[in-house]
């Protein structure tokens, strides 16, 4: 689990041989800054072309994005979605005409490849912010969660995400945000108290903070206080 962050095909035999064991990610950074896709929505009108990511090893990986494609994001998320172990790389990717997505990618056999992702929103200049990542329900099967257009729909959806990349969208909740236009940062996360995780996101009016839980099949809500800034985030995150 982690917290707001700050701007900055395989095929295995049959025959009894064990699948390449993926390596283990230390860093990831998004890098090379271009104006081509000028959303802004992040505070100033560049995204970034390339994604770097270094193993333990110190072997560097980088991809890069020629147009029509951008990360439209705060910063990578490094988080164990295959669990076996090693982490994987969660990223914010846009295309110029259909929006944001989020995709996952690993590093196996020796190189860094998608693992996982979900469908674009569809429109230009339309993009999502990352609550968290993690078995949000206790079932053994990882999700990601993200506020769908947190300026417009303003909608909370959870995806799940097997450990064969499969993914589907199996909640939602509107209501809610975790990021205004112009902020560097996206506000709240997922924290565990003890009982479980929890989704903690601000109203769509920015009036009151929310703890969300996923149980089940569906999505509970408990207001937990009013809003103040990112102060009253981070105390709701150190629970």
């Amino acid at each position: 689990m982690w917290r707001d962050l700050a701007r900055g095909a395989l095929m295995v035999s049959s025959l009894g041989l064990a699948a390449p064991a993926a390596a283990e990610i230390a860093s990831a950074r998004y890098t090379d800054p271009t104006s081509r896709y000028p959303h802004g929505v992040l505070g100033d009108p560049s995204e970034y072309t390339t994604l770097e990511v270094r193993e333990a090893s110190g072997k560097l990986h980088r991809l890069r994005w020629d147009a029509p494609m951008v990360f439209e994001d705060v910063a990578p998320r490094l988080v164990d979605m295959t669990g076996d172990g090693a982490s994987e790389v969660l990223v914010v990717e846009s295309h110029e005409r259909l929006g944001a997505r989020f995709r996952i990618y690993e590093i196996r056999d020796g190189d860094l490849r998608p693992f996982a992702e979900n469908p674009h929103i569809g429109t230009r200049f339309r993009w999502l912010a990352i609550v968290g990542a993690g078995d949000l329900n206790g079932d053994g099967v990882m999700e990601v969660a993200y506020v769908d257009r947190p300026h417009l729909a303003k909608t909370l959806r959870v995806w799940r995400v097997t450990s064969a990349g499969d993914v589907a969208e199996i909640a939602s909740l509107p209501g809610v945000t975790n990021h205004r236009i112009g902020e560097v940062d996206i506000a709240g996360g997922v924290r565990d108290c003890g009982a479980g995780p929890e989704m903690i996101v601000a109203d769509a009016r920015w009036q009151r903070l929310l703890a969300i839980r996923f149980a089940g099949s569906g999505l509970r809500t408990e207001d937990i206080g009013s809003h103040g800034g990112r102060a009253s985030f981070a105390e709701a995150m150190d629970c």
